[in-house]
């Protein structure tokens, strides 16, 4: 996967959302990861069994890690 920046800011809702997933790994390991490259932490979520970090990125896009 390709992220490129653009001159332009975000203004509309997400086109595409991420879900990042650790592969069993420690998600509170990996939101740090992101937290000290820009990402920032918005929500944690929860539906049944299934939890979720909700993050976004410096532009402010959102995407989850699970």
């Amino acid at each position: 996967m390709l992220f490129q920046l653009v001159p332009e800011g975000k203004t509309v809702k997400n086109r595409m959302h991420l879900d990042v997933r650790t592969g069993g790994g420690d998600v509170a390991e990996v939101v740090a990861a992101l937290t000290a490259r820009g990402a920032k932490f918005q929500h944690d979520g929860r539906q049944g069994p299934h939890t979720w970090t909700t993050m976004t990125d410096p532009e402010g896009n959102e995407f989850c890690v699970s």
